[in-house]
């Protein structure tokens, strides 16, 4: 599926990517409007569609992606909420063995997130996959998501690469068309972040199917 001897840099998503995206979906779309209709006595229909509409309203901003704000916006503990759900939080097939395969090779490994900090925490500490990589990039920290072009340029900054020669996997195909703008060439869609949904419907990205399709590395 890939030349592999035209990679130097793996630049790696997180949610759906890595990781399940049924936490987050489940979490986002079951979880917090269960909450937020407890606390207002609202139907859970009526939280849900509230909801709804605040997530719409700021989609693929960095405050959609930032627990802070929904804590704020919402008056829930994000956090705390998202705990009680940790046991829901897993690895996609097949990444520790992709991951280990791209350390051996000599390749640089490096998270891209939207991630809040704090998401990101609570996810490396239950996964315990932080060891496999060079570095952890999160758009908070940079200040943009990875839908806007300033966030590939900040990232150069800090994790020089070459983009000819860098391979993005991402869930995101909004995300991938940013990469694709800057010059990256080698991305890979996700064909199901979320293993208790449907496969997302095909792009103009080549789609993974899973991790384990793109052993060996060499």
């Amino acid at each position: 599926m890939l030349e592999w001897q035209n990679i130097q840099t793996v630049l790696l998503d997180m949610d759906g990517t890595l990781l399940d995206l049924h936490f987050d979906n489940h979490f986002w779309l079951e979880h917090v409007p269960k909450r937020f209709a407890q606390k207002h006595g609202l139907p859970i229909g009526a939280a849900k569609q509230a909801l709804l509409s605040r997530y719409q309203a700021i989609e693929g901003t960095l405050n959609w992606y930032s627990v802070d704000h929904w804590s704020d916006a919402l008056g829930l503990d994000i956090v705390k909420l998202k705990e009680e759900l940790g046991h829901l939080i897993s690895i996609h097939p097949y990444v520790p063995e992709f991951l280990d395969a791209v350390r051996a090779s000599g390749r640089r490994v490096v998270i891209v997130t939207n991630a809040h900090q704090k998401s990101l925490a609570l996810k490396m500490e239950r996964t315990q996959l932080e060891r496999y990589f060079d570095q952890i990039v999160c758009a908070h920290d940079l200040g943009f998501p990875k839908e806007d072009q300033s966030f590939w340029m900040a990232l150069q900054n800090i994790e020089p690469f070459n983009a000819e020669k860098t391979l993005l996997v991402d869930d995101s195909h909004v995300v991938l068309e940013s990469a694709r703008e800057y010059g990256i060439a080698h991305l890979l869609a996700v064909h199901q972040p979320d293993t208790q949904a449907e496969p997302k419907a095909p792009g103009e990205f080549r789609a993974l199917e899973c991790f384990g399709n793109l052993l060996p590395i060499v």
